[in-house]
């Protein structure tokens, strides 16, 4: 299944980055092993600075759809395949498909496409799949039947998936790179990082913990931005045991992740402390698990005790279904490609806005993954909090289908909205860079692994009105109520002395604060002011107003379609609550910042 939180609060420490996907796929392309951690330090995460979306519906608004039929349908069109997770982002595609094979009166033989759907969870598999169809395309035949022309990722774990990827199939030809092509949809709920409830309340608690999960995935992503957040340490080596720490086992997928909760694995590990041993012994039991569903509904209701701390409810745009394929391929066969794109978002049009067209689409998803019923799909498509087998409430599932507009917001293709597949690809591919930098020790850039001309073309036909783009992201409200606080940002943003302009040098911090709130974007915004105590404590008042304002106006302007009306506050402290002493230069300067809150409020 795919490697891939209400009136919140998660104040932002500021650091960079979040970590990729699947480590199998490593080894899958090249014949290598994945290396373990690069040393036995515990580490601080990169901060994850990202973007923002949040489920636009649900099948609550009634549109008239026509549903597709069962039978085979547009068979005179050669197949075209796809492979991808058991996902509920995935959900208009399926409907519009209708089956396994796209049926009579769908969405996708409506636009002339053939498609087949098949699953498949492994991403090593994913790979070897879009190698074998470049190898027979570069044969000469222009529709392989060997592999896959497409497949369905997690955005967040893209950047490991694609580097090894394109490295084996540049021995092929570059003009055979995977490229992303669009996205489907989102994780919003589903993908979280589930422990003791003590967890969520205080942080701290979390050092020492066990987590079992797929290291370098996507769920694990969610938990490295948590600890970044926090300021907390995670322990990449999972052979060794660190108190301080954020410990890991590794889990073969994710529902091996919440089996290996439920049935209490434990084993022996040696200690370390800052990277050296101790000479002790620890026997560890698994205490939390990242995963997703079914892997959240497996640990509640088969042993419970656990509680969402952070998943892509709050984390909204880290993790888009993306679609890649490859380039060669799709260039030659666009009017395939586009066809392709315009009946998933019509189709995620449909299932918004029709509870038939949902159910429909679950009824899809249980015959393509083979899995569960269609209530069950659809149940946890919209998320639900019901109570654990200890009788604890725990939220549970969550995902969110493109329609065109969503589609286009994903790679910033309306003006004055954030790139949030860049975002999520850099953010997370740095992360797992700085851990495990044997496996990926670079990267291509955002541009170089994406082509969205397909979806250029589909908003020259039919672009979304203004109302359209409004709705697909989340609204704020102005309100007083404040939720949990599960972290604090200090972003050291430097002005001008005595002035509220921003320094040129912290320019580049500004864009790190940018991607960070874009990711987390199903959340308001309070950027707390502070200042030294040179001058008296009234001008220092208005002055750390000003400065939290500079900010404010800086993201609304560079981003306004993410930070709409009221999304952003601000809060002015002046010299009142200083970090430090203020009887050095060096202790003035990190009294001289703006803190981070993000409640999550969006709609």
């Amino acid at each position: 299944m795919k490697l891939k939180p209400t009136g919140k609060l998660v104040i932002l420490i500021l650091v960079l980055g979040l970590a990729l996907g699947a480590w199998r796929l490593w080894g899958a392309i090249g014949g290598k092993i994945a290396p373990g951690a690069a040393n036995t330090a515990s580490v601080d995460p990169l901060k994850a600075n990202l973007p923002a979306l949040t489920n636009t519906g649900s099948g609550d608004e009634i549109v008239n759809v026509p549903m597709p039929g069962t039978a085979p349908g547009c068979t005179d069109k050669p197949p075209v395949r796809l492979l991808g997770y058991a996902w509920n982002a995935q959900m208009g595609m399926l409907f519009a498909n209708g089956g396994a094979q796209a049926t009579e009166g769908s969405l996708m033989c409506k636009n002339g496409v053939n498609l087949n759907f098949a699953r498949q969870d492994d991403n090593g598999k994913l790979q070897e799949a879009l190698v074998a169809f470049a190898t027979e395309l570069s044969q000469g035949n222009a529709n392989p039947e060997k592999g896959t022309h497409f497949v369905t990722i997690m955005g967040d774990g893209s950047a490991a998936f694609i580097k090894p990827l394109n490295d084996a199939l540049s021995r092929i030809g570059p003009e055979y790179k995977a490229k992303v092509v669009g996205a489907c949809g989102f994780s919003r709920g589903e993908d979280k990082l589930m422990g003791p409830a003590e967890w969520k309340s205080n942080p701290m608690a979390s050092r020492g913990g066990v987590v079992a999960g797929v290291l370098r995935d996507g769920d694990w992503n969610i938990a490295q931005k948590w600890l970044g957040d926090n300021g907390l340490k995670t322990n990449p080596d999972e052979k060794t045991y660190d108190p301080d720490a954020l410990n890991w086992v590794n889990a073969s997928d994710y529902l091996d992740a919440a089996q290996k909760y439920i049935a209490g694995y434990s084993e022996d590990r040696p200690v370390v402390r800052n990277g050296k041993p101790t000479g002790e012994t620890k026997h560890i039991v698994v205490n939390g698990v990242v995963t997703w569903t079914p892997g959240d509904v497996n640990a509640a209701t088969k042993k419970g005790g656990l509680v969402s701390i952070v998943s892509t409810k709050e984390y909204s745009s880290q993790m888009p279904c993306i679609i890649i394929g490859i380039d060669k391929w799709c260039k030659a066969n666009r009017s395939t490609v586009e066809g392709l794109l315009t009946a998933i978002a019509e189709g995620g049009a449909a299932v918004k806005g029709n509870p038939s067209a949902l159910q429909r689409g679950a009824e899809v998803s249980a015959l393509v993954y083979h899995e569960q019923d269609a209530n069950y799909w659809a149940k946890y498509y919209r998320g639900t909090t019901e109570n654990d087998a200890t009788g604890q409430p725990v939220e549970l599932g969550g995902s969110s289908v493109n329609a065109l507009p969503e589609m286009l917001l994903t790679f910033g293709l309306v003006k004055g909205s954030a790139n949030l597949f860049a975002a999520t690809y850099k953010v997370f591919g740095d992360i797992t860079a700085s851990q495990y930098p044997a496996l990926l020790s670079n990267f291509q850039p955002a541009d170089q692994v994406v082509d969205t001309s397909y979806l250029e073309a589909l908003a020259r036909k039919s672009a979304p009105s203004k109302g359209e783009v409004v709705k697909a992201n989340p609204t704020f409200v102005k309100s007083a109520k404040a939720g949990t606080v599960t972290s604090r940002a200090k972003w050291e943003i430097q002005f001008d002395t005595g002035k509220a302009t921003i320094a040129p040098g912290s320019k580049q911090l500004l864009e790190r604060l940018s991607r960070d709130l874009v990711i987390a974007g199903n959340t308001a915004v309070e950027l707390n002011g502070h200042t030294d105590n040179v001058g008296t404590p009234e001008k220092n008042m208005a002055l750390s107003e000003s400065r939290a304002f500079a900010v404010k106006r800086w993201l609304e302007n560079r981003y306004p379609v993410n930070f709409p009306e009221n999304r952003i506050r601000v809060s002015a402290h002046g010299s009142g609550q200083p970090l430090t002493e203020n009887s050095t230069p060096q202790g003035r300067a990190k009294n001289r910042r703006v803190e981070v809150v993000l409640e999550a409020s969006g709609k």
